[in-house]
C-alpha cells in the first residue's frame, strides 16, 4: 500500500473517531431538555463529518454530486425542521424512520448488484448481512409509512385485525428464511427480490394490527430497526462509521422502546401481537357520553388558581394542538408573583412521543426544574389545592387503576384525581386516543372548561390579572 493511500485512510478513520465522539456526546445531551439543542447540533456535525469522510476518503464521485446531495438533503432538512409543526414531530419522525431503512436497503441491493455484476465471489456473511440490511429496512419502510398513516388520520387507528393474520405472517417468516438460506447457497437477483418483497409486505402485516395508541412505541421501535438496518450496511460495505452509527440508533431505540413499555404498563410482545385500546371496528372516540359534569368559565378558573396556595399544570396533546405553551407560562409566571407554588407534571407519553412535553414547555422558556416527571410529582397532588389538566386524557384517567376490562388497566397514570381540586380543559367530551373515557371527568372535584385551551389560558390569565 502506498504511502498516500495509507495517509488517507488514517485521515479518513480519524474523522470517523471524531464523528463518533461527537454522536456519543451529542446523544447524551439530547437525554436533557437544557443541552438537547446543543447536542442536536453535535450529532449534526458528526454526521456531515462522517458523510465527507466516506465521499471523499473513498472516491465515490465527483465534488458536484456531493456538494448537489449536501444541499438537497440540507434543504429538506431546513424546510422540514421549520415548517413541522410539533403536533406532527412524531409523524416526521416515522417519515425520517422509514427512509433510513430504505436507504439502507438501497445500498446493500447496490453492493450486491455490484459484486453479482464483477462475478466475484459472495462470502456467506456478506451474503448474511445483505438480507439482514434488506429484510430490516424493508419492514422499516413499509411499517414506518403505516405509522404515520395512523399518526396522520390517513389510515384508521383503531386495530385493523386481519383474518388469518398470524399464518400469513409465519409464511412470510418461512418465505423469507428460504429466500436467505437461498441467497447465501446461489447468489442471485431473484432471491433478493423475494426476500425485500416479503420484508415490504411484513412490514405492513405487522403494523397494521396495533392500535394508534402504541404508535408512539412502535415508532421508537422501527426507529431501532432503521439503526440496525444501516449496522447491517456498514458490515456489508466495511465501514466503521456506518457500523457505529447505526448501533447507537439501534440501541437508544430500544431503550427509548422500553422506557415506553414501562411507562404503559405493557410487554413489547403485547404491543405487536394486539392492538392497545379499541377492538376492530369499534369507535375511536367511545360510546355517547350522557353522564352529566360540571363545567366553570374563566373567571370561575382565575378564582380558584388565585387563592390556592399550590398548583400543578398537567399538559397533554391538547396543548401541543393549541400551542398554548407561552400563554400557560405566563398564567404561571403571574401566580407565583401572588407566591403560589407551580409545577408541571410530565407524564412520559404525554403527548404522542417521550420528551413531547418537555420541548413545548422548554420553547416557552419554563425553568426546568419546575418539570416533574411521574414518579417524582405522583406524591405531591394529594397535598395540591388545584390540578390543571391541559388536554391530557388517557394519561389522567383513574379507571387505569381499577377498570380490569379497560385497555389502559395497569397502565402508570398522573394521580390527578388526588388533588383538592381539578380544572379540566378541553374541547368536548370525546374520549382519549386509546378510545376510552375518562373518568376524571365525573368526579365531584373536577371542574371541566371548555374550549380552545391557548384561548381558555388567556381568558384566566387577564381574569387573574384583575383579582
Amino acid at each position: 500500500m502506498s504511502t498516500d493511500a495509507l495517509f488517507h485512510i488514517n485521515i479518513t478513520n480519524a474523522a470517523y473517531i471524531f464523528a463518533a465522539i461527537l454522536f456519543i456526546v451529542g446523544l447524551k445531551q439530547l437525554g436533557s431538555p437544557a443541552t438537547a439543542r446543543r447536542g442536536n447540533r453535535m450529532s449534526s456535525l458528526a454526521m456531515l463529518v462522517a458523510v465527507l469522510a466516506t465521499v471523499v476518503g473513498n472516491e465515490i464521485m465527483s465534488w458536484e454530486w456531493i456538494l448537489g446531495g449536501i444541499i438537497v438533503g440540507s434543504a429538506i432538512g431546513v424546510y422540514s425542521a421549520r415548517k413541522v409543526e410539533m403536533t406532527s414531530m412524531p409523524q416526521l419522525v416515522a417519515i425520517f424512520n422509514g427512509f433510513g431503512g430504505a436507504a439502507s436497503a438501497v445500498i446493500a441491493a447496490g453492493e450486491l448488484i455490484r459484486l453479482i455484476n464483477e462475478g466475484a465471489v459472495i462470502a456467506e456473511d456478506v451474503s448474511i448481512t445483505i438480507m439482514a440490511s434488506v429484510i430490516v429496512g424493508g419492514v422499516t419502510l413499509t411499517g414506518s409509512f403505516i405509522a404515520y398513516g395512523k399518526l396522520q388520520g390517513l389510515v384508521p387507528t383503531r386495530p385493523l385485525l386481519m383474518p388469518i393474520r398470524n399464518v400469513i405472517n409465519v409464511a412470510l417468516l418461512i418465505g423469507m428464511i428460504a429466500s436467505t438460506v437461498w441467497l447465501v447457497i446461489d447468489p442471485s437477483i431473484t432471491a433478493f427480490l423475494i426476500a425485500g418483497g416479503i420484508a415490504l409486505a411484513l412490514g405492513i402485516l405487522v403494523v397494521i394490527p396495533i392500535g394508534g395508541a402504541d404508535m408512539p412505541v412502535v415508532i421508537a421501535l422501527l426507529n431501532s430497526y432503521s439503526g440496525i438496518a444501516g449496522a447491517a450496511t456498514g458490515f456489508v460495505l466495511g465501514n466503521n462509521m456506518l457500523i457505529i452509527a447505526g448501533s447507537l440508533v439501534g440501541a437508544s431505540g430500544l431503550i427509548l422502546t422500553r422506557i415506553m413499555t414501562k411507562a404503559m404498563n405493557r410487554s413489547l410482545m403485547n404491543v405487536m401481537l394486539g392492538g392497545f385500546g379499541v377492538e376492530d371496528g369499534a369507535s375511536a372516540s367511545g360510546d355517547e357520553e350522557t353522564r352529566p359534569v360540571t363545567s366553570i368559565q374563566p373567571e370561575d378558573a382565575a378564582t380558584m388558581l388565585a387563592y390556592a396556595q399550590s398548583v400543578i399544570f398537567v399538559p397533554g396533546y391538547g396543548l401541543a394542538v393549541a400551542q398554548a405553551q407561552h400563554q400557560v407560562r405566563e398564567l404561571a409566571d403571574l401566580l407565583k408573583q401572588k407566591g403560589i407554588s407551580v409545577r408541571y407534571a410530565i407524564h412520559p407519553v404525554a403527548g404522542r412521543m417521550p420528551g413531547h412535553m418537555n420541548v413545548l414547555l422548554a420553547e416557552a422558556n419554563v425553568p426546568y426544574d419546575e418539570l416533574k416527571d411521574l414518579d417524582e410529582i405522583n406524591g405531591e397532588f394529594q397535598r395540591t389545592d388545584v390540578a390543571v389538566v391541559i388536554g391530557a386524557n388517557d394519561v389522567t384517567n383513574p379507571s387505569a387503576r381499577t377498570d380490569t376490562s379497560s385497555p389502559i388497566y395497569g397502565m402508570p397514570i398522573l394521580n390527578v384525581d388526588q388533588a383538592q381540586s381539578v380544572i379540566m380543559m378541553k374541547r368536548g367530551m370525546s374520549a382519549g386516543f386509546a378510545g376510552v373515557q375518562n373518568e376524571l371527568f365525573f368526579l365531584d372535584k373536577t371542574q371541566m372548561l371548555f374550549g380552545d385551551a391557548k384561548d381558555s389560558v388567556e381568558k384566566i390569565t387577564k381574569e387573574v390579572k384583575d383579582l
